[in-house]
């Protein structure tokens, strides 16, 4: 059995290595289960059930990222618990996280269902795509709590040093949905109810595999009765760090709320749609970088807790060199083939003629997004928070929302693509500036030397 103490000992690269790779196959499979229902519905329902799709999409992830912004913050605590050599905080720490968890997530459950139709409005929701839209949202949104759950524990189970688990919660849900999206898509002729049931089927999967791993006590973090309680002050340092996941995702989400408005304005349904595609290509292209991210803060984490801040600037150097290369390569796919990526998910002429354009545009500077990343991701495994919140505002919040508000008025839909590369510019630059004069604070002597490295 894996242990903690591995994130203490292996040499970082190849723990990094070792962390990263499986949550980045998490995500590939996460992502291609995405691109999978995206293509089913373009070719057998339409560019308009890309357009629901992409309105329904930010608002059951935001709901469920409660559980992912309780699992960061959690997962922070765990890592630096375990590495400091006390078991029993983390045991307290995700029993609270569960309470918190489940408690959210069913109010804002409930809430999805009394606000639908104001809040897929709100989304882009008009026109055509609303009655769609509700058609999806209604069944996604009953499968938001377990997919809460699964984010939350899935960043516990890789803060005690097991990837290969937090993976197979990721790929078992996935293969799940690509099996079932063909037979009640196509099969019972079920379109775009059918796929979000497949979504929905795959998510409850997810959550019953990572409960029954806790069960069978594989863990070392124990799943005791007496945890399940709100311990407040752990919950006030949850919310604190975990916070700040919550406000990127919120601040995505109201991105996402403004795009769709904005591209419904200059591009009507074929913008949105445009940009369901360009959402699923992001989600697919960076998976080997978010699973660089996420095989990242556990090793920071812990280090960090163990007092080993060699270890933690070495960890961050690595980690943005490997997730740097691997956005090169992304970078290099996107510009050589839009048109054949476009392609696979539509066969509608007009978003092949519209969308590689702005696929390009888009992804122009996405080879700077791991530096972002790993700024704000180094920041919430050390338990800093405000340092974190202020880096995860950077792209979405404090350049992207602006640009997408001011630029599509002298360049109209253009305008929209264009945000994209100037807001990823700006907020590198900024996050450079922090991340260094965080390393350079280390109470280490010989810093340069793993610079140099």
């Amino acid at each position: 059995m894996e242990h903690s103490n591995v994130l203490g000992s292996e040499p970082i690269g190849k723990l990094l290595i070792k962390q990263s790779v499986p949550a980045g196959i998490g995500f590939l499979v996460m992502s291609i289960n995405s691109i999978v229902d995206t293509i089913f519905v373009g070719h057998f329902v339409g560019s308009i059930g890309i357009a629901a799709i992409a309105v329904v999409m930010p608002i059951s992830f935001f709901i469920s990222s409660i559980g992912l912004a309780i699992g960061i913050g959690g997962a922070s605590i765990i890592s630096r618990t375990l590495g400091a050599g006390n078991p029993e905080r983390a045991g307290k720490t995700f029993g609270t996280q569960m309470v918190m968890t489940l408690g959210a997530s069913l109010v804002l459950l409930v809430a999805g269902y009394i606000f639908q139709e104001s809040v897929l409005s709100a989304f882009g929701g008009k026109g055509t795509i609303l009655v769609p839209a509700k058609v999806y949202f209604n069944v996604i949104l009953f499968g938001t709590p377990f997919l809460a759950w699964a984010m939350m524990s899935n960043n516990v189970i890789r803060a005690e040093g097991k990837p290969r688990i937090a993976m197979m919660a990721m790929v078992l849900p996935a293969i799940i949905n690509i099996i079932l999206d063909p037979i009640l898509i196509i099969g019972f002729n079920m379109g775009l109810y059918g796929a979000a049931w497949a979504t929905t089927i795959a998510y409850i999967v997810s959550a019953a595999y990572i409960v029954i791993y806790f069960l069978r006590g594989k863990s070392e973090i124990q799943f005791k009765k007496k945890y399940l309680i709100l311990d407040a002050p752990i919950a006030g340092e949850i919310f604190s760090i975990g916070g700040v996941s919550l406000v990127r995702q919120g601040s995505v989400t109201l991105l996402i709320a403004i795009l769709n408005q904005t591209l419904f304005k200059y591009g009507g349904e074929t913008g949105v749609a445009i940009y369901g595609i360009i959402a699923r290509m992001m989600m697919f292209s960076l998976f080997p970088v978010m699973g660089v991210v996420q095989g990242f803060m556990p090793i920071a984490g812990y280090n960090y807790g163990a007092k080993s801040y060699i270890r933690v600037t070495e960890t961050v150097i690595k980690a943005v060199k490997y997730g740097t290369g691997v956005a090169l390569l992304v970078f290099t796919l996107i510009i050589l083939f839009p048109t054949a990526i476009v392609k696979i998910f539509t066969t509608d002429e007009m978003l092949i003629r519209l969308a590689p354009r702005a696929l390009v545009l888009v992804f122009m500077a996405i080879p700077l997004i791991t530096m972002q990343l790993i700024g704000s991701a180094y920041f919430q495994a050390i338990g800093k928070p405000l340092p974190a919140l202020l880096l995860t505002l950077l792209k979405q919040g404090i350049f992207l929302i602006p640009l997408v508000l001011i630029l599509p008025y002298y360049f109209d839909l253009n305008g929209v693509w264009y945000s994209f590369p100037i807001a990823d510019i700006l907020s590198t630059l900024i996050t450079v500036i922090f991340l260094k004069r965080a390393l350079d604070s280390l109470p280490i002597n010989n810093i340069q030397s793993v610079y140099d490295k």
